[in-house]
C-alpha cells in the first residue's frame, strides 16, 4: 500500500508518503487511549469552543482546502468548496447541539424509583475513510464522537494523504489535544492485526465498498466491537410523470454527475413510468451530452476526471459489458482520448439482468434508465436492488410521490429533489448499504454508552426483590 497524491487530471504523481511501522501504529493506538481519560473529563463547553474554532478554520481556508481535493481526487473546484463549507457546518452543528443531545432522558419505571438514561463516551474509535469526500466523511465521524468525549484514530484512503494530514493539523490548530484526533498511514494488514483487535479500541466506523465493509464487520465482530458501515448504493431516481420535465431532468443530471458520479448516494438507476419515458430519455440524453469533461480547477466545470485511471477503467468495463450484451448508448459512451482518468457523461437504456450494470453500483458518470408500467412496478424494481441507501421520487402530485417514497426500501428518500445531506439530517442505509446512522442526533448515539441510572425516590423505600422475580 502506497500513500500518494496522483493528480487524476494529468496522471502525475505529486507526492508520496511512507506507511507507518507496526511500532508507530501501536503507539498511535496507545496514545489515543491515554488521551481518552482526560478528554472525556473536559467539560462539554470547552470541547464545543474548540469545535467552533475548527469550523472557523475550515471557512477561513476553504480555497486552500478545496484545492487539495481537486488535486488529489479530481473534485471540481466549486463542489470542493461546497464540501469544505458543509464540513464547517457539521462541526458548528455539534458544537451547538451536542450538550442537548447528551442530556439524560428521564424514564418512568414500573418498579418505582427514578430512572435516567445518560449518554457517555466509550473510548477510542477507529475511522476508515474513503477518497470521494475526504473531509465530509471524516467530519461525520469526528464531530459527534469528539463532542461526546471519545477519541478518534483515522485511517484515510491512500490516494488522499494530503487531505488526511491537513485535517489532523487543523484539529491541532483549533486547540484539540494532540492525541484526541490522530491520523495514521497504516496498511490494511496493520488495521486488521493491530488496531481493531486492540482492547482499547471500542468501535469501528467505515465508509467504503461492500467488500471492505464485510471484512471489517467480520473482524470487528470477532473482537466484539461495534461497527457503523456506510457502503455502496444504487439509488433509484423514480419519475412518475412528465410534468415539470425540465426541472426533473436538471435534477437528474446533477444527481448523476455530482462528484463525477462518485458518490454512494448518487442517482444511478432512473426508473421512469411508461407515459413519461420517451420524453424523459430524449431530454436527459441531450442534457448529459451537453456536459463535457472539463478542467476541475475551473469553477464552471461540473464533470471532472474520475479519481484514478483504475477507477475509470472499472466503470468502462461495466459499460462495455452492457453494450456487448445489447444495451443502447443514448449519450456519451466513447473514451476520452487524453492523459488522466476522464470519461464522458453516459446514458444507457435497454439494460437487462444479464448485464453487470443492472445490479452493480456504477461509481462514475453513467446513468441507467429503466422503463416501467406504473408506480407499483417502479417500487418493485427499486426494491429489487441489494442496496438500500437513498432514493428520489419526482412527481407533480407531491402526495403521490410521498406515498411511493414510503414504500422504498432505503435509509433515505427525497421527494422532488436528489438525495442530499445536512448536518441535522440522519444519514445511512439498510441491506447491503450498511448499518448505523451518522449526523443529527442519531450520529452521537452510535458509539455512546446509553447508561441506565436507577435509584429510589427519597420518600420511598424499594422492597426487596420477590423470590419469584426473574433475575438476568
Amino acid at each position: 500500500m502506497t500513500y500518494a497524491t496522483v493528480n487524476p487530471a494529468t496522471g502525475e504523481t505529486v507526492q508520496e508518503f511512507p506507511t507507518a511501522t507496526d511500532a508507530e501504529v501501536r503507539d498511535v493506538v496507545e496514545r489515543s487511549h491515554r488521551a481518552f481519560g482526560s478528554w472525556r473529563a473536559t467539560p462539554v463547553p470547552e470541547r464545543a469552543a474548540r469545535m467552533r474554532t475548527l469550523a472557523g478554520l475550515y471557512r477561513e481556508r476553504k480555497h486552500e482546502l478545496a484545492a487539495l481535493l481537486t488535486e488529489e481526487m479530481g473534485k471540481p473546484a466549486r463542489q470542493a468548496v461546497g464540501e469544505v463549507l458543509l464540513v464547517a457546518g457539521i462541526y458548528d452543528f455539534y458544537a451547538e447541539n451536542a450538550e442537548r443531545f447528551m442530556a439524560g432522558e428521564k424514564l418512568e419505571p414500573s418498579t418505582g424509583g427514578d430512572a435516567e438514561v445518560v449518554l457517555e463516551p466509550t473510548g477510542s474509535i477507529l475511522g476508515i475513510m474513503p477518497w470521494n469526500y475526504p473531509y465530509y466523511q471524516v467530519a461525520r465521524l469526528a464531530a459527534p464522537n469528539l463532542m461526546l468525549g471519545n477519541t478518534v484514530v483515522l485511517k484515510h484512503a491512500p490516494s488522499v494523504p494530503q487531505a488526511a494530514l491537513i485535517q489532523e493539523q487543523l484539529f491541532r490548530e483549533a486547540g484539540f489535544p494532540e492525541d484526541v484526533y490522530r491520523n495514521v498511514f497504516a496498511t490494511n494488514e496493520q488495521i486488521a492485526e493491530i488496531v481493531i483487535p486492540a482492547r482499547t479500541v471500542q468501535g469501528v466506523s467505515l465508509t467504503g465498498s461492500e467488500r471492505a465493509g464485510s471484512a471489517v464487520a467480520e473482524l470487528a465482530g470477532r473482537h466484539l466491537k461495534k461497527v457503523v458501515l456506510e457502503l455502496g448504493g444504487s439509488d433509484p431516481f423514480i419519475v412518475l410523470d412528465a410534468e415539470n420535465l425540465e426541472n426533473t431532468v436538471k435534477h437528474a443530471v446533477l444527481g448523476r454527475l455530482g462528484n463525477t458520479g462518485q458518490a454512494c448516494t448518487a442517482a444511478k438507476r432512473f426508473i421512469v413510468v411508461d407515459e413519461a419515458y420517451d420524453r424523459f430519455v430524449d431530454a436527459f440524453a441531450q442534457a448529459m451530452d451537453a456536459v463535457q469533461p472539463g478542467d476541475p480547477t475551473d469553477r464552471k466545470t461540473l464533470l471532472g476526471p474520475l479519481s484514478s485511471v483504475a477507477a475509470r477503467d472499472g466503470v468502462a468495463a461495466q459499460l462495455q459489458d452492457a453494450v456487448e450484451k445489447g444495451a443502447t448508448v443514448r449519450a456519451g459512451g466513447t473514451p476520452v482520448d487524453r492523459p488522466g482518468a476522464w470519461m464522458e457523461a453516459t446514458v444507457l437504456t435497454d439494460v437487462t439482468p444479464q448485464m453487470r450494470a443492472y445490479e452493480e453500483e456504477i461509481f462514475g458518470p453513467v446513468a441507467v434508465v429503466h422503463r416501467v408500467r406504473d408506480a407499483d412496478e417502479a417500487v418493485e424494481l427499486a426494491n429489487s436492488s441489494p442496496f438500500g441507501l437513498g432514493g428520489s421520487v419526482f412527481a407533480a402530485d407531491v402526495d403521490a410521490a410521498r406515498e411511493v417514497a414510503s414504500r422504498i426500501e432505503s435509509g433515505m428518500v427525497f421527494v422532488n429533489e436528489v438525495t442530499g445531506t445536512a448536518p441535522d439530517l440522519p444519514f445511512g442505509g439498510i441491506k447491503r448499504s450498511g448499518v448505523g446512522r451518522e449526523l443529527g442526533r442519531f450520529g452521537i448515539e452510535e458509539f455512546a454508552n446509553k447508561k441506565l441510572i436507577h435509584a429510589p425516590r427519597r420518600e420511598e423505600k424499594l422492597p426487596l426483590q420477590d423470590e419469584e422475580a426473574v433475575s438476568p
